[in-house]
């Protein structure tokens, strides 16, 4: 009980410095399931070329009674959305029991845009889907971490794309 409610307040955001600070990632809720800081991974020395394969960071909190698995997604920037392992080794869904906080982080399993078509610098934006097994499917503009070695000054200040693009 104590974890479902710690896992709660940090996903709601209660605490005195709500407003002062605005975490990196994409936020959503489909059916009972919550997402939380969805986003790609900063781009090492440099833009994601075309071809690479992006991992995609995110919290998922699970609402319902019954548990529920995440299956995997879909983008228009990549050949595949994949549920992989730490090492990038695919692998099936991942479960999100009932009432408890789930992340796909660096060295844990997590989400991999298999190839994709385009090179994505920090802060560009790509819509991604995400599918689950009982809530359903939910889109979520997700951008590139903006690398800590770029002055966020001198990024390009892209303005986020529209879900037909």
């Amino acid at each position: 009980m104590a974890s479902g409610c710690l896992a709660a307040a940090v996903l709601v955001g209660c605490d005195s410095t709500q407003g002062k600070y605005n975490p990196p990632g994409a936020n959503a809720r489909v059916g009972a399931m919550l997402i939380r800081y969805a986003h790609m991974a900063e781009p090492p020395n440099g833009p994601w070329e075309e071809g690479a394969d992006v991992p995609v960071y995110l919290w998922l909190y699970n609402e319902a009674q019954t548990s529920d698995r995440l299956l995997g997604g879909a983008t228009t920037i990549a050949e595949s959305v994949d549920v992989v392992t730490a090492d990038g080794t695919p692998r099936g869904a991942v479960d999100v029991p009932s009432g408890q906080l789930v992340e796909l982080a660096e060295g844990q399993p997590h989400l991999l845009l298999r190839g994709v078509k385009e090179e994505l610098r920090g802060g560009d934006y790509a819509w991604v889907t995400l599918r689950f097994e009982r809530a359903g499917e939910v889109a979520l503009q997700m951008h590139a971490q903006v690398p800590t070695y770029v002055d966020e000054d001198e990024t390009p200040g892209l303005t986020p794309p529209s879900p037909e693009q």
